[in-house]
């Protein structure tokens, strides 16, 4: 298996047990799941083939990524009573997926040849646009725009930080990994830690 393979099939599957949790907090049945989950986990990947005019979105040209979907679904349906806070679980699991999904989309970016500013938003869209469908469809508040969250920053920190390593000709595989710390590491600081970037507050017109 290539590494760009293991980077999406392991972003599928994570990215599918959040949206399968997801279904379980809008009380979905399994087929809910299935689609919910199938969503979560190929949407950012399937817009980033469909603007990089790729011969085939990866999982129609190997279904087995939906496969991988599914299961973890059923994995989800079966156990999410037991877990304490699955809302909890999600933002753990979520900022896990972005730290793979990020670098999948930088791999696929580089190996299309595309500029580092491509780069890093094919990193941005692999790492953020599945989890956007998810929550709009559930009709829950996109934890991407959340206020107080840091999400995008931290996969366009971790685009950024894998162009800069790839600039001083640090190896393809050193610099993916380099993009999930980056983005792992903001985003767990801002689940624990409640790091954020200044939010934009409207105030009353001065009078005169």
């Amino acid at each position: 298996m290539t590494l760009l393979a293991f980077l999406d099939y392991a972003s599928v599957f994570v990215f599918a047990l959040t949206g399968a949790l997801v279904a379980s907090r809008a009380q979905l049945d399994l087929v809910g799941f299935v689609f919910i989950a199938s969503l979560t986990a190929v949407g950012g990947g399937t817009l980033r083939d469909i603007i990089l005019n790729r011969d085939v979105v990866f999982w129609v040209d190997h279904p087995a990524y939906i496969g991988v979907a599914a299961l973890a679904a059923l994995l989800v349906f079966l156990t999410a009573h037991l877990l304490e806070s699955r809302y909890k679980t999600i933002l753990w699991l979520d900022a896990c997926a972005l730290a793979v999904a990020v670098p999948a989309g930088v791999a696929v970016a580089l190996a299309t040849n595309q500029p580092p500013s491509i780069v890093i938003i094919m990193g941005i869209i692999t790492g953020c646009f599945g989890g956007l469908m998810r929550d709009v469809v559930c009709n829950e508040v996109p934890l991407v725009l959340k206020q107080g969250e840091l999400y995008v920053t931290c996969a366009m920190a971790g685009g950024i930080a894998a162009s800069i390593a790839l600039y001083f000709d640090i190896p393809e595989p050193t610099a993916l990994l380099i993009c999930a710390g980056s983005a792992f590491a903001l985003r767990a600081g801002s689940i624990q830690f409640g790091w954020h970037l200044p939010v934009y507050k409207a105030y009353p017109p001065r009078q005169k």
